[in-house]
């Protein structure tokens, strides 16, 4: 495999911190690598030494002489006052890209419900996000950079994206380097992982199913002494190797050995046990939607829905963005009235929202974590071990000198752990959460999970991580057209009838197309005079000399794939020449294609 990108004995450092100590990397052809670490830990960093924004103190960066790097940063450069259009394609004539399949593709997965004249300053920060993502897959290149990628990207859009990214190249060519912490996606699409942590970059082979394997492998050869991670890590590959993930055939996970590893190790919680808790805690009613619709003006987001949500249900709630999800929840939680219908909650529910937004927080910005967690009892039980506040707090990862730290202080993702915590402190019965996993890295995620494991109560979830909706709930509800569907394929089901009801929508669709052009057609007969027989026959040979020439360019355009086929995929220029050659063939047979139903028309 040729070598791309990579670096030598590089140094990196700001001045409160060293972010790398001579780290030496190398990308190959065909590389699909998954970066993941702590937040902060230098991941960013990492893509933006390799794509050369950002110059090491020492070391070097190696380039391959023609490779072409493409990057998606955080935060996008995007002109606010252009158009989507001159974003994506600057001054290209549609002709252009429009010829270009795959051009076509990214536009119709990313940004087909945005207008391609709207100005980039008036999108909203999801939106701007993947025109940007947009951007950047459209250009060629032989590596390509992306800095959470999956951010604003709901589930249906991730999965386009894990498609696109696996078939993007050939097989051997290309390379991938991707920070995320979906951890789905990163066993899609990767086949390598580095770890960022401590100045170093270490590698593995495999997805994430497969680091996770050799985490607790290294971490019971060491014998180290975090055992309350190893354990977290343990717990997390028993669900690994019995759930999903074990039935996919994810390349160096090797099933019999985490079998081994984790022999026993118990199933990551007792359902018939938290439901038998849970009841007690609530009775036997806890929500139940009645025949309930909401509409907004004309539009109806909630379409007639009758769903009942049980003592210990653990439901996950799949739906694009903008589908609803949010306002069902605060139908759910009796926060707004339904247009029709009921709900009826349970006496003794007592609900806690974790919400996308950090507004619980507010409150609290002057405070000190010492003085946030005096507020509570001394001892909570956790997991059938009783905790304080402050071992809970260490437990999502803070520090014992961080307990001086003010809450306004705090990082978006310590703010979330904080949010969470405080949730669980109060003792709710049902627990909603919207988005749990911003802000957090993997080991934090998998922290979160293992406290929602041992949770005795009613849970309901919204998230774009497959990884955590599987994870932490039992069964996935889907919400589309305003109708609530049991999925119990889970997101998997919930894809495929997404994709079904797009292929209706685009035959119902071609055949209003075909009416009309069929309606057209028959007032244009009933209008056009009758053709002389001297006519009839001109119209006839231009059409045989159509046909034939179509058969000609077609054979022509065969033969300029097979050229494609055959040549150097390194030789940029050549490459160039012949899809420049095939597009100009393609353009001619649209045209003629265009001709021939013309004369076809004036001849029936």
């Amino acid at each position: 495999m040729a070598y791309l990108l990579g670096c030598e004995n590089v140094h990196l450092e700001y001045p409160t911190k060293k972010v790398f100590d001579s780290v030496t990397l190398g990308i190959n052809e065909g590389d699909r690598i998954g970066i993941i670490g702590g937040n902060g830990g230098g991941k960013s960093s990492l893509l933006s030494l390799l794509a050369g924004s950002v110059q090491p103190d020492d070391g070097r960066i190696m380039r391959r002489g023609r490779a072409t790097i493409r990057m998606l940063e955080q935060t996008d450069s995007l002109d606010p006052e252009a158009t989507v259009g001159f974003a994506l394609v600057a001054d290209s004539p549609e002709y252009v890209w429009a010829a270009n399949g795959r051009i076509r593709k990214i536009i119709r997965g990313l940004i087909a419900d945005i207008a391609w004249d709207s100005r980039i300053g008036e999108l909203s920060g999801g939106q701007r996000r993947r025109v940007d993502l947009a951007r950047v897959l459209i250009a060629d290149c032989d590596v390509l950079l992306l800095d959470e990628p999956t951010n604003h990207l709901d589930v249906h859009a991730i999965a386009w994206l894990a498609d696109h990214l696996k078939n993007r190249w050939p097989t051997k060519s290309g390379a991938l380097l991707v920070v995320t912490h979906d951890r789905w996606f990163l066993d899609e699409v990767c086949l390598g992982m580095w770890e960022v942590h401590d100045g170093q970059v270490d590698q593995f082979g495999g997805g994430y199913s497969a680091y996770v394997l050799r985490r607790v492998e290294r971490a019971e050869a060491a014998q180290t002494a975090e055992q309350k991670h190893r354990n977290l890590m343990r717990k997390e590959l028993a669900w690994l190797s019995r759930g999903a993930r074990a039935r996919s055939t994810k390349p160096k996970f090797h099933i019999e050995e985490a079998r081994a590893l984790i022999a026993d190790e118990p199933p990551v919680r007792n359902a018939l046990e938290l439901k038998r808790t849970a009841v007690s805690r609530l009775g036997k009613q806890v929500v139940d939607l009645v025949g309930v619709s909401k509409r907004f003006g004309d539009k109806t987001v909630i379409d007639n829905v009758t769903w009942l949500i049980g003592p210990g249900d653990r439901f996950g709630i799949l739906g694009e963005n903008g589908s609803g999800k949010t306002t069902l929840l605060s139908i759910i939680q009796g926060a707004l009235e339904p247009t029709s219908g009921h709900v009826k909650i349970g006496k003794s529910v007592k609900f806690a929202v974790l919400s996308q937004h950090l507004s619980e927080l507010n409150e609290l910005g002057s405070r000190r974590l010492r003085e946030v967690l005096s507020r509570y009892k001394t001892r909570y039980e956790f997991d059938g071990k009783e905790l304080t506040p402050t071992q809970l707090l260490e437990r999502l990862g803070f520090e014992a000198a961080q307990l001086s730290a003010v809450v306004s202080d705090l990082s978006g993702g310590q703010k979330r752990r904080l949010q969470l915590m405080l949730i669980l402190l109060d003792k709710p019965n049902v627990l909603i959460l919207d988005e749990p996993d911003n802000d957090l890295d993997i080991d934090m995620l998998a922290v979160v999970e293992s406290l929602l494991d041992s949770w005795p109560g009613t849970l309901l979830l919204i998230t774009h991580d497959r990884y955590l909706m599987e994870r932490v709930t039992d069964d996935q509800f889907a919400l589309i057209d305003g109708k609530i569907r049991h999925v119990p394929g889970g997101v998997d089901e919930y894809l495929r009838l997404l994709d079904e009801r797009s292929d209706e929508v685009a035959e119902a669709e071609s055949e209003e197309l075909r009416r009309k052009e069929s309606s057209a057609s028959q007032l244009s007969r009933e209008n056009t005079p009758a053709l002389s027989s001297a006519e009839e026959r001109s119209l006839k040979k231009e059409l045989a000399a159509t046909e034939r020439k179509l058969v000609t360019l077609g054979k022509k355009a065969d033969t300029i794939r097979a050229e494609m086929k055959a040549a150097d995929p390194s030789d940029y220029v050549a490459l160039g020449d012949v899809q420049a050659r095939l597009q100009s063939a393609e353009r001619q047979i649209a045209d003629l294609e265009d001709e021939w139903v013309e004369l076809s028309e004036k001849l029936c």
